[in-house]
């Protein structure tokens, strides 16, 4: 929500992985690739925040190591580094695209095995698309 609000992201589908985020975006306030730099630098702070203050986090130990060991492998980090520092984007050139990309991400928790619709997955826009109200505000295409 904070680049939404902060920088103009318009989301229009998303997925959130253990391990990976598949999303939908557009920004016509700023520069698409600095957003998702923001993005990528308040979100890895707030985590990285969260599971060191984190009373009952077990794995607290080996996950803060393991970001720092990645860190210090990364000159562009001073600490710890969380994301990947490249992103794959994709342009959507025609209606037909953006509805198989928008499938493919919500299919993702369903294909993980995580869920046996779509729209039962919390941490995705499936539910926006189903007419219910979803943990990020979406807009559609």
């Amino acid at each position: 929500m904070y680049c939404q609000i902060e920088k103009g992201l318009k989301v229009y589908a998303y997925v959130i992985m253990s391990n990976h985020v598949h999303c939908v975006l557009s920004c016509k306030e700023n520069e698409l690739s600095a957003v998702i730099r923001d993005f990528k630098t308040f979100t890895s702070k707030e985590i990285l925040k969260s599971i060191k203050t984190e009373v009952g986090e077990s794995r607290k130990d080996w996950m803060l190591e393991l970001f720092k060991n990645k860190g210090l492998n990364n000159k562009r980090n001073k600490d710890y580094q969380f994301w990947k520092q490249d992103n794959h984007p994709v342009e959507l050139y025609s209606n037909y695209f953006i509805d198989q990309k928008i499938e493919y991400i919500h299919q993702n928790p369903v294909v993980s095995g995580l869920v046996e619709k779509p729209e039962e997955y919390i941490y995705s826009s499936a539910k926006n698309y189903c007419g219910e109200e979803g943990l990020l505000k979406v807009e559609y295409l």
